[in-house]
């Protein structure tokens, strides 16, 4: 029937995972198109936190199918792990867990590859979180990546040494680095026969097979626009494209199935690693942002740089991916704000302007500010938004007339209940 999309709009971790929780029973598929396990979607469901770095969102909700789409990146010991997770749970996975067979794998040269060259960047680092991403993604467009079926095939053995021969040839270019190879291969093979259980299928045509079947389809984005490979702040990106054409690519789906295109937004702005940030607070309220925000990648567990909601960036990235609505998450977290700002232009080479330069890294950036009176006052048991203080009903307005795009929910914290719907 319809294809409706989630995608974050800023540098990722804007709570993507929790949305697609949310969303996910109005939906009869969840699908991730693109990303590896640098994603990492966290949910809180009846008072217990779960990350998901591969598995889709909706997997915790009994009658959805989840799908990873051939456009993602896969290794199968994080996978594993992510099983684990779901067994402890107690979550009945294996019926309603598909797995692209055209989808690409992660092996452990490929980590091996990913540490040795980050590592040779010296202060050029671009924050890599060392998962192995980049070079299989790299391998995916060189022509001889390994993908999700050929497991299955009697000689996956071979084509495994055979990846694993070049990238050896490629990490002896690199300084030496301690990495437990057989270790990591052992554990690769044992994690590979574990997931040979799981459902295998050729997604293009099962997604479109569903949509002719009246169905509806949750698209889950990972990281975030400003990511994007092509559109992002290169070079510090990740290796797909996280805006909404990698649906089509992603999922094997044409560009008018897709309905709805669905952007998450923090109240302010955070990013993980390297590269440029223009409304970025080096300060003791850039610090306050990351404890009341809890700020910490739930992948690498690294300090998330904050700063405040930037209006040229999210300006960008709706234009990129046609964002038919918003949702604004962690409202809560700028509670005991006295003062709030909002960057609304950027002065740069002597002019102010809402474009973003082509070159982020290398050109000095100024934010324009305004600010906003903080509401001074806890969110927590708030169940409408119209019952929120009035100074955050009105910073919430004063961001949509800026952003030129429907607002209709806000997020009060990570809990599924704590999404209030705007009238």
């Amino acid at each position: 029937m319809a294809v409706d999309v989630i995608l974050g709009l800023q540098w990722g971790d804007e709570g993507k995972g929790k949305i697609v929780d949310y969303l996910a029973d109005k939906y009869d598929l969840v699908c991730r198109f693109q990303g590896g396990p640098n994603a990492g979607h966290t949910l809180k469901i009846d008072g217990k936190k779960y990350v998901l770095h591969t598995i889709p969102s909706g997997i915790f909700r009994p009658d959805i199918t989840n799908v990873i789409g051939n456009g993602v990146v896969l290794d199968p010991i994080t996978m594993v792990r992510e099983i684990e997770l779901l067994e402890d749970a107690g979550v009945d996975y294996l019926p309603r867990l598909l797995v692209s067979r055209k989808a690409h794998l992660i092996v452990p040269t490929h980590r091996y590859l990913d540490a040795a060259s980050e590592a040779a960047k010296g202060l050029s680092k671009i924050g890599s979180t060392l998962k192995g991403i980049g070079p299989a993604y790299m391998d995916k467009t060189g022509r001889n990546g390994l993908r999700m079926g050929d497991m299955l095939a009697p000689d996956f053995e071979q084509r495994y040494k055979t990846i694993k021969t070049k990238h050896l040839g490629l990490i002896r270019l690199y300084p030496e680095l301690k990495f437990d190879l057989e270790a990591q291969e052992n554990m690769f093979f044992e994690c590979v026969e574990k997931i040979k259980k799981l459902r295998y299928v050729n997604s293009e045509y099962y997604i479109n097979d569903a949509l002719s079947e009246g169905k509806m389809i949750l698209a889950e984005g990972a990281q975030g626009s400003m990511l994007d490979i092509d559109f992002g702040t290169y070079p510090y990106v990740t290796s797909s494209n996280t805006i909404s054409a990698g649906v089509c690519s992603g999922l094997g789906i044409a560009p008018n199935k897709i309905r709805e295109v669905i952007g998450i937004a923090k109240a302010y702005c955070t990013r993980v690693g390297s590269g440029p940030f223009p409304t970025e607070l080096m300060d003791e309220t850039g610090e306050k942002l990351r404890k009341a925000g809890a700020e910490f990648g739930s992948t690498t567990g690294r300090p998330r740089r904050c700063g405040w909601i930037d209006i040229p960036q999210l300006s960008y990235t709706i234009m990129l991916k046609g964002v038919t609505q918003m949702i604004i998450t962690k409202l809560d977290v700028l509670d005991s704000f006295e003062k709030i700002s909002v960057g609304t232009a950027y002065s740069y080479e002597n002019i102010v302007s809402d474009e973003l330069p082509f070159d982020m890294g290398n050109i000095k950036i100024d934010p324009v500010y305004s600010d906003h009176d903080g509401w001074n006052q806890s969110l927590d048991g708030i169940t409408e938004f119209n019952s929120l203080p009035d100074k955050a009903i009105k910073y919430v307005d004063h961001l949509e007339k800026l952003l030129k795009t429907k607002i209709s929910m806000v997020s009060t914290g990570p809990e599924r209940e704590k999404l209030l719907h705007l009238s």
